[in-house]
């Protein structure tokens, strides 16, 4: 038997009210990726793609990762992929093609906007809500410390990428 506390209607309003609590602390931002292709030269007589379809097919890739993985704390609500366009680098003596991506999405904390902004691909990030963020010691401190994590992490993908 229930005792008529956990019952009633109060319990109800109180759950809906900490969903309410809950969704007014997510932050909303627009985030934006521009994916590269660098031309792949054919091998024999065929094979070679374009800089703009090797940038649509990264793109591509990702937009697919972003509906299909769930992400802990991190909800995709829409994405946009951008008209593709192109660069000449002076230094490497070759048109480079972007494709941009933007993404609006919901986030449980400022920590996981670390995801997206630790990124190669990263260009742009908008806080859409809250319009004020305000942080306390313990908070800051969480943030720094995945800040530091992730920049560890990255640090020792690339001299293991060059220690090859």
């Amino acid at each position: 038997m229930f005792r008529p506390e956990l019952d009633s209607g109060e319990q109800r309003a109180e759950e809906k009210l900490a969903e309410v609590e809950k969704a007014r602390k997510r932050i909303k931002f627009k985030v934006r990726f521009d994916y590269k292709g660098k031309p792949k030269p054919a091998r024999f007589f065929f094979g070679g793609k374009k800089t703009e379809d090797v940038a649509h097919e990264c793109r591509e890739h990702q937009i697919a990762r972003w509906r299909n993985v769930p992400f802990q704390g991190i909800a995709v609500e829409s994405i946009d992929p951008g008209e593709i366009y192109s660069i000449y680098d002076q230094e490497m003596d070759e048109e480079i093609a972007f494709a941009p991506l933007e993404l609006l999405v919901f986030a449980d904390s400022l920590e996981d906007l670390l995801y997206f902004i630790f990124r190669e691909e990263f260009r742009r990030i908008e806080i859409l809500e809250p319009s004020s963020i305000l942080l306390g010691n313990k908070e800051i401190e969480k943030l720094l410390f995945r800040m530091n994590e992730l920049l560890q992490t990255k640090l020792l993908f690339y001299s293991r990428e060059l220690g090859r």
